[in-house]
């Protein structure tokens, strides 16, 4: 029986792309959540469960070769991106 008390919670990320995908994507991503904006973006919004996970849906984003505008975490249990004040 496996020991799910260890295994750490998924985090929620939002990745915007320059550029337009349409909502068929998100299976190649993984299950991701694709969303087209009217500004010429793209939003991903998807889990991983570690810094690998991430850095493999990033990857995936590299390889389809649209420019990366921002990564941003989701806060648990409210759905806001942290506040990052200069």
């Amino acid at each position: 029986m496996a020991d799910t008390q260890n295994q750490p919670e998924p985090i929620i990320y939002h990745i915007r792309l320059q550029g337009h995908l349409d909502s068929g994507w998100g299976d190649w991503f993984g299950g991701v959540t694709v969303t087209f904006n009217d500004d010429g973006t793209t939003l991903l919004i998807g889990e991983a469960i570690d810094q690998a996970a991430l850095h493999g849906l990033l990857k995936k984003v590299r390889d389809l070769g649209l420019p990366l505008i921002s990564v941003n975490r989701v806060n648990p249990g409210t759905g806001d991106t942290p506040t990052v004040e200069s």
